[in-house]
């Protein structure tokens, strides 16, 4: 088995089997590679409600964000190589377990293996698409997902070149996240206010770029107004930031009041707030396999 692979905006056409990466960017087989499969109570309330999401981290990456806090998986391919069939099975054991969805973290560059894993069980609570937003259209179109959780990490194509070499970021993001919202429609939740459907587009605020996360709430309520909005505030600059003294550090209440402020001005109806306590280490999960 062998792939060219144009999983993601990159389309490296590297050869990809099912254990191994000819010269791609994410380094990562066809094959699944995961660090991690539980119950999950970090995500937004709709999503981890009372019971935990389903969430499935995988490892490899198709950006280098010098602020990753899952570095260990994302850049440096920590995790486990397991085949489509178990994780047909990590499905059905997360859903047994009383997940209120099944959470595919970083899911870009394995789009392959999960739909060969949904040929084998496909779980009766939603999926949920939880990716950097550096994604193909064409992917977010296929009839696959019930949630899109997707970051908006930037506009500006200097800082997302130099901080996640990605200079055309924006161009893929933009259109992948109007396409999952023309997918899914307006939100839908169950009697627990459960999201069973819709999209949530996520924004962490970065140290000294306020105004790109106005530009960035200015987009949302231009193009995808009746999705939900994430303002995260928990960005922590890890080891890699002291090569950018600007981000080295967490960003401060007054540049995140600035940034509510304008969330509240701008009357976005379906907001999520992060509090700016949340900037700890304490929200990397522990990367131990379990689950896998």
């Amino acid at each position: 088995m062998k792939n060219l692979c144009k999983a993601c905006p990159r389309r490296c056409n590297s050869k990809r089997t099912a254990t191994e990466n000819d010269g791609g960017f994410c380094k990562m087989p066809l094959f699944p590679v995961v660090a991690r499969a539980s119950l999950h109570f970090g995500e937004e309330p709709y999503i981890s409600g009372t019971c935990g999401s389903g969430t499935i981290f995988f490892s490899g990456c198709s950006l280098k964000c010098v602020y990753c806090q899952n570095e260990p998986i994302s850049h440096n391919g920590f995790g486990k190589a397991i085949t489509p069939y178990r994780l047909a099975e990590i499905f059905a054991e997360l859903e047994n377990k009383g997940a209120h969805n099944i959470n595919l973290v970083n899911p870009t560059h394995f789009i392959y293996s999960i739909k060969e894993a949904l040929k084998i069980y496909k779980p009766k609570i939603p999926l949920v698409y939880n990716s950097s937003g550096y994604d193909l259209p064409e992917v977010i179109d296929e009839d696959i997902f019930d949630i899109y959780l997707m970051d908006l990490k930037y506009i500006d194509r200097d800082k997302s070149e130099k901080y996640s070499c990605a200079k055309d970021y924006f161009d893929f993001a933009e259109k992948s996240i109007i396409s999952a919202y023309k997918k899914v429609g307006k939100a839908q939740f169950d009697e627990n206010m459960i999201m069973k459907r819709g999209l949530i587009v996520r924004h962490l605020v970065l140290p000294k770029a306020t105004n790109q996360a106005k530009d960035i709430v200015d987009w949302f309520k231009e193009n995808v107004p009746d999705a939900y909005f994430s303002l995260m505030a928990q960005y922590t600059p890890m080891p890699k930031c002291v090569k950018f003294p600007e981000i080295n550090r967490r960003i401060t209440q007054r540049e995140y009041d600035k940034v509510v402020s304008y969330v509240i001005e701008k009357d976005i109806e379906n907001v999520y707030i992060q509090s700016l306590d949340s900037a700890t280490p304490n929200y990397i999960p522990d990367f131990n396999l379990s689950g896998v």
